[in-house]
């Protein structure tokens, strides 16, 4: 999940995500083919649309000199699909750690990241960035991860403890491929002028945010709150990718007490992430539900490591 940082990637700015600690486990033993089955994904690999993923990454490693073994289990996912928190990059990125665990078979995080986003690209043409694969792999417990996508130098950016992470699901779900997502990449190519402009703040605003959590003592929390308001407003008016449930659901949760809150993701639906004080979380996530209506779903997440072999 971003805190901020939205679309920056696409032209190796910078960013700020989190790895949760919901996600996707596959559990599974060596086989000589692939064949992977999920109720939480539906299907099995062979007939469900998730199997172009796991074909995808199998041709990027495969590419990279890992030798042909297969997988055979099952995925688990607490992770909701479509909500705007990377639940592609997880999928990838869980069976790519499985695939190099049954071939022994080893790739630095950042090279493995780098072969899982050319699999989504293959996997459906979407012309997306490194920042979802890059914080699955580089995740760290109660931190957000700094990252400047030009270089992928990145840093660990601690959290406040006294703030809990709320992400509501819009439940207006979305398809980066039938969106307007490649669009914006080519847009932004191009030099339109506000989709730049919500590049060129918004990695000022990563920055100032990253400033602020990191002063001991993490002074200035108070100063979140109107960048992350900036930040929505500039995904919604420069870069035209909020929508009004994603509008409605921010301005909820901050008239419920929210520190901060924006969009989260690509945008087109998904979800939006609020800083809540730690024991006013679940109120706030309660109050926003309320008046939001029964599509919308919570989360109170905490920041958590990023993919790994599990014994």
């Amino acid at each position: 999940m971003n805190l901020i940082g939205e679309f920056t990637d696409l032209t190796g700015g910078l960013v700020l995500p989190v790895a949760l600690d919901l996600g996707i486990r596959v559990d599974c033993v060596a086989s000589e083919r692939s064949l992977l089955t999920s109720d939480a994904l539906r299907g099995t690999s062979d007939d469900a649309d998730w199997g172009r993923y796991v074909a995808a990454v199998e041709v990027e490693l495969s590419d990279l000199g890992r030798a042909p073994v297969g997988i055979e289990g099952t995925v688990h996912s607490t992770l909701p699909i479509g909500a705007g928190l990377s639940s592609s990059a997880a999928l990838e990125v869980a069976i790519a750690v499985a695939l190099c665990a049954v071939a022994d078979f080893e790739l630095d995080p950042l090279e493995l990241a780098r072969a899982t986003q050319r699999a989504e690209h293959r996997a459906v043409g979407v012309p997306s960035g490194i920042m979802d694969q890059a914080a699955s792999m580089l995740g760290r417990a109660g931190h957000a991860i700094l990252i400047d996508t030009s270089t992928l130098e990145f840093e660990y950016i601690p959290l406040p403890q006294e703030l809990a992470l709320v992400i509501v699901d819009s439940g207006v779900s979305r398809r980066l491929e039938s969106s307007a997502y490649g669009e914006r990449r080519r847009e932004l190519d191009a030099g339109h002028p506000a989709r730049v402009r919500h590049v060129t703040t918004e990695n000022r605003r990563v920055s100032e945010v990253a400033a602020i959590l990191r002063e001991p003592g993490q002074p200035r929390l108070g100063e979140l709150g109107p960048l992350f308001a900036e930040g929505h407003e500039s995904l919604r008016r420069d870069f035209e990718v909020s929508i009004p449930e994603l509008d409605l659901l921010v301005a909820l949760a901050v008239e419920a007490g929210a520190v901060a809150a924006r969009m989260t993701g690509g945008g087109f639906g998904g979800s939006i992430v609020a800083l809540a004080e730690r024991d006013r979380a679940e109120k706030l996530a309660r109050d926003v539900l309320a008046e939001y209506g029964d599509k919308g779903a919570a989360y109170i997440c905490e920041p958590s490591d990023g993919a790994r072999e599990l014994a």
